[in-house]
């Protein structure tokens, strides 16, 4: 079979692209960079060096293949990002039309079923309606967790203050989270199943946690048995990534985005359509957060 890869060699793409190499298919990986994409060229993968704002690149890409798999980057140099992913969304959605494609699998967020107050996410909920409308097509929409390895944006923080937080904070249970080859492991099973038109909506997480227990478990696993969880203000968080060097628009996206996690808007669909959890639990990846901490 023959699969068309976006994000590079992105911390999901790239095993997914490498999982479906040992499985002898033919893979194309779309990126920016060719050198970037040497690990998976080494591995067998053909590179496709192009941009995904160019539909007709798309689509010259997409042409003969038996699925895709789309996710839609973070660019911070945009002024209006939620149109911006919207608009790659509707470039997707273009390209599978033109070149025939009829599996697809899309990259989203647990929070995309509200089409505002969700941030970023919100404009995955226009890209998930883009693809949407598509006649005739198998689409696989995964509504992942939270990442884990958001959490190592963190470690300035707790070197320079002592402490873990952001402008949410979540009970025992209320927070799932989840480890990104947990994601490319369901995208392949996604991308591998026989064909069946409609669309199939996959929420996806590795555990249930609260926030404390992020800021419990990584500060045992650092050496900080006193680490707290703090809760900021929305003012606060938007105040602390512009400072960060975030732009203005970015960071304001973020800061709603994290007030629909305190709220519990963002994965109130997810616990309506609790998934079976993924392999990697908090524990396991607080040692992969000590190995970046130490480093």
């Amino acid at each position: 079979m023959k699969y068309v890869i976006t994000g590079g060699a992105g911390n999901i793409s790239k095993p997914l692209a490498l999982s479906l190499l040992k499985l002898g298919h033919n893979v194309t990986v779309i990126g920016r960079n060719e050198a970037n994409l040497k690990v998976l060229t080494d591995a067998g993968a053909i590179a496709a060096i192009g941009s995904i704002e160019d539909t007709h690149f798309l689509t010259r890409t997409f042409t003969g293949a038996d699925a895709v798999y789309l996710m839609i980057p973070p660019i911070y140099e945009v002024t209006q990002w939620k149109a911006y992913i919207g608009k790659i969304g509707e470039h997707y959605a273009t390209a599978i039309k033109a070149a025939g494609i009829k599996k697809a699998v899309l990259l989203s967020s647990v929070g995309a079923h509200l089409a505002d107050g969700v941030g970023p996410v919100s404009g995955l909920h226009l890209a998930e309606k883009a693809l949407s409308v598509l006649k005739d097509v198998d689409l696989t929409i995964l509504r992942p967790a939270y990442f884990y390895p958001n959490l190592f944006a963190n470690i300035g923080m707790i070197k320079g203050m002592g402490i873990i937080g952001a402008n949410f904070s979540a009970g025992e249970g209320k927070f799932p989270i989840v480890d990104p080859m947990d994601i490319a492991a369901v995208a392949a099973e996604a991308l591998t199943t026989p064909y069946a038109a409609g669309q199939t909506i996959r929420y996806i997480a590795s555990d249930e946690v609260s926030t404390d227990q992020i800021a419990v478990t990584l500060g045992k696993a650092i050496g900080k048995s006193d680490l707290a969880w703090v809760t900021f203000t929305d003012e606060q968080a938007l105040n602390g990534m512009i400072q960060a060097g975030l732009p203005e628009e970015i960071a304001r996206n973020y800061a709603e985005m994290n007030h629909a996690l305190h709220t519990g808007a963002m994965t109130e669909e997810y616990f309506k359509n609790r998934p079976a959890l993924g392999k990697t639990k908090l524990s396991d990846f607080a040692q992969t957060f000590a190995q970046a901490y130490n480093s």
